[in-house]
């Protein structure tokens, strides 16, 4: 309680200041992060490393330097967004195709929107809603801090867009199944090995949540991947792609695979944009043998 009261004034501080000196702040932590703190460090240089294993070690550190800088952008542009207007939310963060999100509404469809950690997906929130027909209904996992968890959902239900705790996922979608929406889910998370589909994903085998499928096969739902392009510093394009229009006509675990190397490809890209500062590689293929 105490330290969010004591960290309350400075996120307001921050959302305030304009781009540019918010960037200048930035640049800042992003010296003291990298060189003096050195933040998940070894983490990122692992991450990258195996990921990149055509990569030497010079291009790796300088890559990484490049994460951090994003990260740090990417950290104050989330404390920007609490007083973010609607004109720099739709100028910050632009929506391309809208039309297909506002075809599927008018046929009376709903939707599953797979993104991953890339980009800024806190804008694109504000963005997508901003921008189609469709109500956007964010699955989410609640922060442990009730206090900066209140503050992370008025920042994320600005606009019009509502949460749905995971564990309530399924309750939702059919309490709403007679008014369309796109449910989103950041869908690159680690679920525990045993409930996982296992793959190769950035040349390390990687298990992958399943819920997402499942959900969209139980309604056939049609299922849409979301790419988010950063353009430059602060300025980022969205680009909504329809991968399956009948869900159920696909195999067994082929939406999670399509997605995942959908945003392989995009990571390759731009590869600082991805959050390479998470244990995202944990655990093993053998542990998934284990009960």
């Amino acid at each position: 309680m105490i330290p969010y009261y004591l960290a309350l004034p400075f996120i307001y501080l921050l959302s305030y200041l304009p781009f540019w000196a918010l960037y200048g702040v930035s640049d800042f932590f992003c010296f003291l992060v990298f060189h003096v703190i050195g933040y998940r460090k070894k983490v990122v240089i692992e991450n990258l490393t195996n990921s990149f294993p055509e990569k030497s070690e010079k291009e790796i550190l300088e890559l990484s330097k490049k994460y951090y800088q994003y990260l740090c952008d990417l950290t104050l542009e989330t404390f920007k967004k609490i007083t973010m207007s609607k004109a720099d939310a739709l100028k910050h963060c632009k929506f391309h195709n809208a039309e297909l999100l506002n075809q599927l509404k008018d046929q009376n469809k709903s939707v599953i929107l797979l993104m991953g950690h890339y980009g800024n997906w806190e804008w694109a929130g504000s963005s997508f809603t901003l921008s189609t027909k469709h109500q956007l209904y964010v699955v989410y996992k609640a922060l442990s801090n009730t206090y900066f968890e209140k503050l992370m959902v008025k920042s994320r239900t600005m606009f019009g867009t509502r949460l749905i705790k995971v564990e309530n996922t399924l309750r939702d979608i059919i309490a709403n199944k007679s008014n369309p929406g796109t449910y989103a889910f950041i869908a690159d998370q680690t679920p525990f090995p045993q409930q996982a589909y296992w793959t190769t994903f950035l040349n390390q085998d990687t298990p992958l949540f399943t819920g997402a499928e499942k959900l969209a096969k139980k309604f056939n739902y049609p299922v849409v991947f979301v790419n988010i392009v950063r353009v430059r510093r602060g300025y980022y394009e969205i680009f909504p792609e329809l991968l399956f229009e009948n869900p159920r006509d696909c195999a067994e675990n082929e939406i999670t695979e399509l997605y995942i190397r959908r945003l392989e490809r995009e990571i390759n890209k731009m590869p600082e944009t991805w959050l390479w500062s998470h244990r995202r590689w944990k655990y093993t293929r053998d542990q998934a043998l284990t009960k």
